[in-house]
């Protein structure tokens, strides 16, 4: 995702309870002013009163004076605390592979200190002030994408954002031009007057441990694909007007005899925006009585994405405003230390599943909807919409390309979750791998909205060749798509023209002109 230089910001304070995902997706594309609120700042305060009593009485605690993983039954000395934790963040500082994208590193920053500021954790808030002047002055510490196996947390990612937080490492920061400098992490905070952290007993721990990066991928591909479920809407309407198919397949009677929500969402929006349509009225007694599944079924196979999104988007937001790490503090009457699972990341893992499987669905009926337009047996257009049958191939090969991601889908929608490696001489035996599975549904809503933005293409391109006016809905989005994507006049080369699309689509482009 890019990260833009703002207009306007829009003032975000976190409280460890009631962040969402539009203010992680928003502060990832650089639109948010965040701060903490004062009661999140007391209850930090408390959690961290609770860690120093500790100290003082010299009790044995995981996480705050024992090793950790496989060697938490080795006791660590009180003056060597400091060294533990920083010991702790450079060793698990080992990811690999490509660098996170600054707008995701972002997003997973403002979740880890949200997940911090509910006062579980044991970290003091000046930990999460400078996370909060990171996010702020779009200071991001430079992170290897793979790492984490999604159990106890995502901790080699975690571990570069800390290590950065410590001004060690590179790090890449927003000018005002809109460009990322890469410098190293001491410069980068010295420029903006942020002071390195040097985490006490527990911290390195606290920042490490959780599923922060898992749920900054998460953000992103359930933001996108909540604009894709409107944009699959939006590209059936068009098709079902571009080759005269049936409205009736909509009517709100067949959706409340099989009351799923999605289902009736779904059919509801493209009867709307088939509304008006002189193309329905002018084929009222031909001789089509059934339009192919694609078509007809749109919204039995739209629906079910609608409701896993809703579950999805439910779960999401509470994990993202939870305490994910261990062990954690309580500090309501005695102050308990408890050690559990939290940092296990197999709700997030199994809707990365869910949502990928979705990603593949949409795409595959979209790409059948892409044969009906081209193939003149169902459209009653000329082959592949070529305007000189063999001179020209039209948009043949766009339906390629359509396969071609579609194979893609396919191999990305297999499960993350069932891939368990035990690690950690078998004290950590099973693994989420929840930020593979959420990194692979994110790029699966992006490769997405490149099927459904040739969808459009082609319905568009077959709607300028009927002469009757179709639904209002369906020309308002001809009348959207055709500011981006012009008319065939001839053949073209068409990538520009599915990217800048596609582009538009995730942008919001499309939903907005409904808004």
């Amino acid at each position: 995702m890019q990260t833009p230089v703002p207009n306007t910001m829009r003032e975000l304070v976190i409280d460890g309870k009631s962040l969402t995902i539009s203010d992680v997706v928003e502060t990832g594309f650089g639109r948010t002013r965040v701060s903490l609120s004062d009661d999140a700042r007391k209850k930090m305060k408390d959690s961290r009163i609770g860690i120093d009593e500790i100290l003082e009485s010299g009790k044995t605690t995981y996480g705050i004076n024992t090793g950790f993983g496989a060697l938490s039954s080795v006791s660590i000395d009180s003056d060597k605390l400091e060294v533990l934790q920083a010991n702790l963040i450079r060793s698990h500082a080992c990811g690999i592979g490509d660098e996170m994208e600054n707008g995701h590193t972002l997003m997973m920053m403002l979740i880890r200190a949200n997940t911090l500021c509910r006062g579980n954790s044991g970290a003091r808030p000046i930990v999460v002030d400078t996370l909060i002047s990171m996010i702020n002055n779009r200071v991001c510490p430079v992170i290897p994408r793979i790492g984490s196996l999604g159990a106890s947390g995502d901790l080699a990612p975690l571990s570069h954002l800390a290590m950065g937080m410590m001004g060690e490492g590179p790090c890449n920061v927003l000018d005002g031009e809109g460009n990322w400098i890469r410098m190293t992490a001491l410069d980068a905070l010295r420029e903006f007057g942020i002071e390195p952290i040097v985490p006490a007993a527990k911290e390195g721990l606290s920042l490490i441990n959780g599923t922060s990066q898992m749920c900054a991928f998460m953000c992103e591909a359930l933001h996108n694909l909540d604009t894709l479920c409107f944009a699959s809407d939006a590209s059936t309407a068009c098709t079902v007007e571009a080759i005269r198919g049936s409205h009736k397949p909509f009517d709100s009677r067949i959706h409340l005899s099989r009351p799923h929500p999605g289902q009736r969402i779904s059919a509801a929006r493209i009867s709307s925006l088939l509304s008006g349509s002189q193309i329905n009225i002018s084929h009222e007694n031909c001789e089509r009585v059934q339009d192919a599944y694609s078509i007809r079924c749109s919204p039995q196979v739209h629906g079910p994405v609608i409701d896993i999104l809703k579950e999805s988007r439910r779960i999401l937001e509470i994990e993202i405003n939870s305490s994910t790490d261990n062990p954690l503090i309580f500090t309501d009457g005695d102050i308990e230390v408890i050690s559990g699972g939290n940092f296990h990341g197999q709700y997030i893992a199994l809707c990365s599943d869910s949502i990928a499987v979705a990603c593949h669905e949409l795409a595959s009926i979209s790409e059948r909807r892409i044969n009906q337009v081209l193939d003149p047996q169902w459209s009653g257009h000329s082959p592949f919409l070529a305007s000189k049958e063999g001179l020209e191939s039209g948009l043949m090969i766009i339906q390629y390309s359509s396969a071609a991601v579609l194979s893609e889908l396919h191999l990305m929608s297999a499960p993350a979750s069932t891939s368990n490696v035990p690690v950690s001489m078998g004290k950590e035996d099973h693994a989420s791998m929840g930020a593979t599975g959420s990194f692979r549904s994110m790029k699966s809503t992006r490769l997405l909205s490149n099927v459904i933005a040739n969808e459009l293409i082609c319905g568009c391109e077959a709607l300028d060749r009927i002469v009757e006016n179709p639904g209002s809905g369906v020309a308002e989005i001809k009348e959207w798509v055709r500011a981006i994507v012009n008319p065939l006049q001839g053949d073209r080369q068409l990538s520009d023209d599915t990217r800048n699309l596609s582009k538009a689509i995730l942008d919001g482009g499309l939903t907005g002109i409904f808004k």
